[in-house]
């Protein structure tokens, strides 16, 4: 089944298929406890997996998410493709959360 807007009351309609996004990871800088979730430190945040999902969107509102993400990623940061593998997907989005 497709996503659903509750504010809307309407189907997501898919924006872009393999939208690829990446996945970070905290990389030591922030100080212990400190809410660096989402945008609010993303400097306290470094590359760690990239993802492939779709990207929905409400007709309506225009609220977007990501969904029919695979089980494993593309590649991690410790494999030798991944840099590669970023440069070739070119992710548009960066989810500083774990």
């Amino acid at each position: 089944m497709k996503p659903i807007c509750v504010k809307c009351q309407c189907f997501y309609r898919v924006r872009r298929n393999s939208f690829a996004f990446i996945e970070g990871m905290p990389n030591g800088t922030a100080a212990p406890r400190e809410n660096i979730r989402g945008l609010r430190k993303p400097e306290a945040w470094q590359p760690y997996k990239l993802w492939n999902g779709d990207l929905w969107e409400c007709p309506d509102c225009g609220h977007q998410t990501i969904s029919g993400v695979g089980f494993v990623p593309i590649a991690e940061h410790y494999q030798p493709q991944f840099g590669k593998a970023v440069e070739t997907f070119r992710p548009t989005v960066y989810i500083n959360d774990c």
